[in-house]
């Protein structure tokens, strides 16, 4: 028999990292060919990805306005390759405003939905909910909060634990890294993450700069700053970004050591800051985007906090910078706290009590296995139908 085939898709950087690993253990627990949308870790992993995850990989409501073609294209695609291969199953990660439309196509042509990481729809328009309900045959979370949200709202949910847990670790040693990259063992390092999709770090680089630059001229000699970028991002266009800069160290590809090695990390809100208390790296949480996005999304937020690291912990752990308050004084203020023995170690604290949350080890693992259990059931529902 040939194998089975399953589309899996995920729209961003973080999505195609869960993906692949979870594209791994599929394959080492069934016969399964893997096809859909995602980037270079989903293709090492050998999945065939018909649609590359940088034509979506957008966020906000004004933002996703400007790049519609490029989404509509993805998504035929996306359905035309289900429509031909006739997947047992779409595994769909994260990324809901796409991939919710994309499983309320897909399932009419008697494809089942599964919700791998499910989206945080209790802190932003919670009413999607039901969506899941409605077109998803299980929805795989990593909170375990989100369990409850879930099935109050009558999702087949499993909680699976985050799958970063166990995964992330530095391969060097703060002192190595000082010698690879040419730090002064002696200054303390800051370490920026402006995010992975291009236009977050459009909006956030110039800030950070700026903020290096004034933390450099209170107290010049003192600090390594350290530009974290995924290994994808366009360095040319990053350097045009950065000028004028203050001496700022770039870093590729490399961004868990360069964690592991900062006393504080200025890093753009996301699945990196969970990287971060993982890490046990004290941070400054910042986002912006478009004023006209900011606007329209206000009255769509449930939470009171912006930061994953502090929806986990249900305190704030990490200052946040929101919008207005994402500014190089504001930055270089907070920053400096953070380095104050006695904050630092609060911070350490309080990033132990995160790391305890996000649950042991295994995730993917779990993940693979609730899948396969579903997949077995899909497979033998096809061939009894033929």
């Amino acid at each position: 028999m040939p194998p089975t085939q399953i589309l899996l898709s995920a729209g961003e950087a973080s999505g195609d990292m869960y993906a692949a690993s979870l594209a791994c253990e599929l394959k080492k627990r069934a016969d399964v060919a893997i096809f859909g949308m995602g980037g270079a870790q989903m293709r090492a992993a050998g999945v065939e990805t018909t649609t590359d995850y940088s034509e979506v990989a957008v966020l906000g409501i004004t933002e996703i306005l400007k790049h519609l073609p490029q989404l509509r294209r993805a998504m035929r695609n996306l359905v035309g390759e289900a429509r031909s291969r006739k997947p047992a199953l779409a595994i769909l990660t994260d990324f809901p405003g796409f991939h919710l439309r994309l499983a309320r196509k897909v399932k009419p042509l008697g494809i089942k939905n599964v919700y791998y990481i499910c989206p945080q729809f209790w802190a932003w328009r919670p009413w999607r909910a039901n969506l899941v309900r409605r077109r998803f045959a299980l929805a795989l979370c990593i909170f375990p909060f989100e369990e409850k949200f879930f099935g109050d709202a009558g999702v087949p949910v499993k909680f699976i634990g985050h799958p970063l847990v166990g995964q992330v670790r530095a391969s060097l040693s703060r002192r190595e890294f000082a010698a690879k990259y040419g730090l002064h063992e002696s200054y303390k390092t800051v370490t920026l993450l402006p995010g992975s999709r291009p236009g977050e770090i459009k909006r956030h680089l110039p800030t950070l700069v700026e903020s290096c630059g004034e933390l450099g001229r209170q107290h010049p000699g003192q600090y390594n700053f350290v530009l974290a970028l995924a290994a994808e991002t366009n360095l040319g266009d990053v350097r045009e970004m950065m000028r004028p800069s203050p001496s700022l160290t770039v870093v590729q590809g490399d961004t868990y050591n360069a964690l592991a090695a900062a006393d504080a990390a200025i890093i753009c809100s996301g699945t990196a800051t969970v990287e971060a208390a993982l890490l046990d790296a004290p941070m400054v949480v910042v986002y912006q985007v478009s004023k006209l996005t900011a606007l329209l999304a206000k009255p769509l937020i449930r939470t009171k906090f912006f930061g994953m690291v502090n929806l986990i912990a249900e305190k704030e752990v990490a200052p946040e910078l929101i919008q207005e308050k994402f500014t190089p004084n504001n930055v270089a203020r907070e920053v400096r706290n953070l380095l104050e023995p006695a904050r630092a170690a609060q911070a350490h604290t309080d990033l132990a009590e995160v790391r305890r949350r996000l649950g042991p080890p295994g995730a993917v693992e779990r993940a693979a296995e609730a899948i396969v259990g579903l997949l077995s059931g899909a497979v033998k529902a096809s061939g009894n139908a033929s």
